[in-house]
């Protein structure tokens, strides 16, 4: 008797009659997803610093008001416009921190590095306070740009119906060009 071997077919794994695997959708999808949250973060830094660097001058407050009166004092004077600032000013002081003693002239911050922003106005019945917040920088440092932040107050009046700076800080003084000697 002649016997022949017998062969059994090996037993078979489902992956290796099934056909090789496609990408997941759910893959592609988050593939999708991630590439527009960050598209839509890109538009939002790009409006952002368009804002930023396009925004222009601030809008000019109403000349009649007292923080008005100081805006446009404060620019004629960072502007070297003397002419303008005495249009704003009370007669004879011209601004001076000390209404009553005598005006010394001052270095004013080099142009552009001085900054002024509007905290409260304290208005009365002929005089006003108007507290701002003045930044002065100085150049470039290793961590930025250094600043220095004061508060100081223009002391204005009412002459006439019309608000006239009386005091300034010294930052903003102007002095009257002393008369030239014969």
């Amino acid at each position: 008797m002649v016997t022949r071997p017998s062969f059994t077919p090996a037993a078979t794994s489902p992956s290796s009659t099934t056909p090789p695997s496609c990408p997941d959708d759910s893959t592609a999808t988050a593939d999708r997803t991630l590439i527009v949250v960050l598209t839509i973060i890109a538009g939002l830094v790009a409006v952002a610093l368009a804002v930023v660097f396009f925004r222009g001058l601030p809008e000019p407050l109403a000349e009649n008001t007292p923080a008005g009166v100081v805006q446009r004092y404060a620019a004629a004077v960072l502007n070297g416009d003397e002419a303008a600032a005495r249009r704003y000013s009370t007669d004879g002081r011209y601004g001076t921190v000390q209404p009553d003693g005598p005006c010394t002239r001052v270095e004013r911050p080099a142009a552009g590095t001085l900054r002024i922003t509007l905290a409260s106005t304290v208005e009365h019945a002929d005089t006003a306070d108007v507290h701002v917040v003045l930044a002065t920088s100085n150049g470039s440092g290793p961590f930025g740009n250094p600043e220095y932040e004061s508060e100081a107050v223009f002391g204005l009046e009412r002459v006439n119906g019309t608000w006239l700076v009386a005091t300034a800080p010294w930052q903003l003084t102007i002095c009257p060009v002393p008369a030239a000697k014969p």
